[in-house]
């Protein structure tokens, strides 16, 4: 009986181990496409001509006689030309053509195998390092923004810090912030991260990502030996449960577009103040170093990095990847903008109106990339159309300070861990 027991508990386990790797996603497409521009580093000169060769794979062979679609022209804008492709030895090129400005083309290409539909695409660049803005600079933008940051700090901070000891470990102090921000009575919410041994430490602001979601402690700044502070933007506890947070997002709908039409009731205006608020915060604890400010984040955290290092003269070095708000008029000048997009063909009859690009102006990570005077750390990729590379040279060829630029070209909305690293190295090496 025992022996029958044993075999009887072996096959339940076996079954649900088996369950459990049916449920696991496969880590890539069974069908691949490889792209590869003609120059190593997918960028060109103005007027110099661009093509890219094409395989499809199966199981890493090229597969032989596959039609393919593809459509190319500027960066996010609608395709110059349609074609089809018959790779009858198992790879093609197809001329990408060349730009007069500096900036992006984009090809993008589909293929049907077996009923399944699959696609990928590239960009090329052409002398992105000459890319200028298009968002005009408001002549009274640092004046506006000063008031804005005087008026903020009238505002007691009224931090509310509670141990979390759940999230606790054995090298590290977490703790949950609730603290008002900008006006009395709208609160900020975000976690404190301590190292428990005892000494003085830079501290480091970690802005979030796009959406209404939950955060979750940043342990491993704190490993590192920073007090690290990652925020909610939205006023809501992080404690909430999931499914509260789902209800709470599908209600907020596009936050980016509330309150358009007002410079100072636009919903970023909190938010870039309550930077300036997180930045108070990690000031005021007792184990901060008394030298070293450090702002970090991608996407919609990388435009608030940037945004936090222009406002602030406290920050003594940044690392953004990605981004966001930024360049946010480019679609009005026949060229990609910055994520929201609240500019493209979409969106255009509801915010291409003088009081929302009035706006615009004040909030575009453009004119805050043009108030940095510390050194800063920068990484993106061309194939990213949440925040199109166009948008991000727009910023970064803004910034006059020292800049370490770390591009690679095959990444979309992401970045690659060896990137990570050298941010994190990039960091250290600028602590005083």
């Amino acid at each position: 009986m025992k022996w029958i027991r044993f075999y009887l508990l072996l096959g339940v386990i076996s079954c649900l181990l088996g369950v459990q790797a049916q449920n696991t996603p496969a880590p890539i497409k069974l069908i691949q496409f490889v792209l590869t521009p003609d120059k190593t580093d997918w960028t060109y000169k103005v007027n110099e001509n661009a093509s890219v060769k094409l395989m499809v794979l199966k199981y890493g062979v090229p597969i032989q006689n596959v039609s393919v679609d593809y459509e190319l022209g500027p960066e996010m804008l609608k395709p110059e030309k349609k074609g089809n492709l018959i790779l009858k030895n198992g790879e093609g090129t197809i001329n990408m053509g060349t730009s007069s400005e500096p900036g992006f083309r984009q090809l993008t290409v589909q293929t049907e195998y077996e009923g399944r539909v699959y696609k990928d695409l590239v960009k090329v660049a052409y002398s992105p390092e000459k890319i200028l803005p298009t968002v005009a600079f408001p002549d009274d933008f640092v004046q506006y923004w000063n008031k804005a940051k005087a008026e903020a700090a009238k505002v007691p901070m009224d931090a509310q810090i509670t141990p979390m000891p759940q999230f606790s470990t054995t090298k590290v102090d977490v703790f949950l912030v609730n603290l008002q921000n900008y006006k009395n009575g709208q609160r900020l919410y975000g976690y404190l991260c301590k190292p428990k041994a005892a000494g003085k430490y830079p501290v480091l602001f970690s802005p979030p990502g796009a959406g209404v979601k939950q955060i979750q402690p940043l342990i491993s700044y704190a490993e590192q030996g920073y007090i690290s502070f990652n925020i909610e933007i939205h006023g809501i506890s992080p404690l909430l449960d999931k499914e509260t947070y789902a209800n709470i997002s599908n209600a907020m709908g596009e936050y980016p577009q509330r309150d358009m039409d007002s410079r100072d009731g636009y919903y970023y205006k909190a938010v870039y103040l309550g930077c300036v608020r997180s930045i108070d915060l990690l000031c005021s604890q007792p184990e901060w170093d008394g030298k070293n400010v450090i702002v970090t984040g991608g996407s919609q955290g990388g435009a608030l990095t940037i945004v936090t290092a222009g406002l602030d003269k406290r920050v003594t070095c940044l690392a953004a990847f990605y981004p966001a708000l930024s360049d946010m008029t480019g679609y009005l000048h026949n060229r990609a903008g910055g994520w929201p997009h609240l500019l493209n063909e979409q969106h255009q009859s509801i915010n291409n109106t003088p009081a929302k690009i009035n706006t615009l102006r004040y909030y575009d990570v453009v004119n805050f990339a043009k108030q940095i005077t510390v050194p800063g750390f920068y990484s993106w990729g061309y194939n990213d159309n949440a925040c199109p590379p166009t948008s991000v040279f727009s910023a970064v060829n803004s910034i006059k300070a020292p800049k370490e630029i770390v591009i690679t070209p095959p990444s979309g909305h992401w970045r690659f861990d060896e990137s990570n690293q050298k941010s994190l190295d990039w960091i250290k090496k600028q602590l005083k």
